[in-house]
């Protein structure tokens, strides 16, 4: 698992997972393509792995940074396709990306 700053979302592999812990928080995210994701961590929104749209990072500007998970700045997410969730400040992000399976042998061709 690797610790970042910041994390963009849009480049990850899906099956990608990232640990953010907030302030008050520590959320689970798999990232299923796009902006779809799996989340987990928040008591009563989601307790155990839900579906959610990934809309990025809110900035100590207030401006919402598009795909992005970084340190300082408050998560946010959209659950059930109309409850929008923003997070505390993000103290600390790991990413762990699946390895991609590199083939054994080469084909050869008769």
């Amino acid at each position: 698992m690797t610790s970042a700053e910041l994390i963009d979302c849009k480049n990850l592999v899906t099956g990608s997972l990232i640990d953010v812990e907030t302030k008050s928080r520590h959320y689970r995210i798999e990232c299923l393509g796009g902006t779809a994701i799996r989340i987990s961590g928040h008591p009563e929104y989601c307790p155990d792995p839900v579906p959610a749209q990934l809309h990025g990072s809110v900035n100590r500007e207030g401006e919402l940074e598009l795909g992005l998970i970084g340190k300082g700045m408050r998560l946010m997410f959209l659950l059930n396709e109309r409850r929008p969730v923003t997070t505390s400040r993000v103290l600390h992000v790991h990413v762990d990306q699946p390895k991609i399976a590199q083939p054994t042998s080469s084909p050869s061709i008769h």
